[in-house]
């Protein structure tokens, strides 16, 4: 009942996403979710619909502007991030598939990632579970900590939105620390981490040659085109402004109740069951790349 009734209050429009975060973690360690088995099925699509409703608030010429000028530090991101993930996990002697996982994870856009390389590796359920718990914790954590560091630096909107979309895991909680932050955030955090998952492909070829396996199965993110072709609308159709605004509300709306269902599957043994090296691996990576794309956006800026 009491799951029910926190949903209601995230669909109400009247709480932030990282509050959603915090009343799902609530829940998960209190009374439990009544449908974890479902879980991974309503977040996947909440954030999807979710995100392609966002693109009715975009601008095509401003989105192209952010993903042209971050294209470099994107590339350079991705790939010193999975080297020195694989480094840290041989260092830690983490089991190499769960530290690929990880390295991905981190790399790429999260659990999106991590869904697209397991077929490839041929993970089991553990390895796989480990990867995902380590990110979603540091996913929960980056909801609040990056809306205060960014505050504490000044970083403008652009930079900040930047920095989400290059340093935080998973979609969700990029969208959801750069809402918080502002607008133009939103935008550019948005466009660039949704350009950031077609890497997807390349780094699952990669996958395969590095674990000399066929890569068959690579899911490629489709919904991103949904949200591409939302843009052109909302750009090109001029009577679409009278409805977009209220699509972007609700829009905003699932992505709160999307971090709520996220929380509401971090239980204290979902939390346990990640075990210490995957979780020191995945902070030590994010550290990587969160200060190292920071430095860089402060430079070139």
């Amino acid at each position: 009942m009491i799951f029910l009734i926190f949903i209601v209050v995230c669909l109400s429009g009247y709480i932030t996403p990282p509050i959603a975060l915090l009343l799902g973690l609530l829940i998960a360690n209190l009374s439990g979710h009544p449908w974890l088995h479902l879980n991974h099925i309503i977040i996947h699509v909440l954030l999807q619909v979710s995100v392609v409703g966002l693109g009715f608030g975009m601008n095509v010429t401003d989105a192209l502007l952010s993903s042209k000028e971050s294209f470099f530090l994107t590339v350079a991101s991705i790939f010193s991030t999975i080297f020195f993930g694989r480094m840290i996990g041989k260092w830690l002697q983490t089991e190499s598939k769960t530290s690929h996982l990880i390295s991905c994870g981190t790399a790429i856009c999260g659990g999106s990632a991590i869904a697209a390389i397991t077929p490839v590796i041929k993970s089991d359920e553990k390895q796989t579970s480990v990867a995902l718990g380590v990110i979603f914790i540091l996913n929960s954590i980056a909801l609040f900590l990056f809306p205060a560091i960014g505050h504490w630096l000044e970083l403008s909107q652009q930079d900040f939105g930047l920095w989400c979309a290059l340093s935080i895991h998973d979609t969700s909680s990029v969208v959801g620390a750069a809402n918080k932050y502002g607008a133009e955030a939103l935008t550019t955090a948005t466009t660039v981490k949704l350009a950031r998952a077609l890497w997807i492909i390349p780094v699952v070829l990669l996958t395969s040659f590095l674990f000399k396996s066929k890569a068959n199965k690579i899911k490629i993110p489709y919904f991103i085109g949904l949200f591409v072709l939302a843009m052109i609308l909302n750009t090109y159709v001029e009577h679409l402004s009278v409805v977009s605004t209220y699509i972007v509300s609700v829009a905003k709306i699932g992505l709160t109740v999307t971090l709520y269902f996220i929380g509401s599957g971090l239980s204290s043994s979902v939390l346990l069951a990640v075990g210490i090296k995957p979780l020191i691996q995945g902070i030590l990576l994010w550290g990587f790349i969160a200060i190292l794309s920071l430095l860089a956006i402060l430079h070139f800026n």
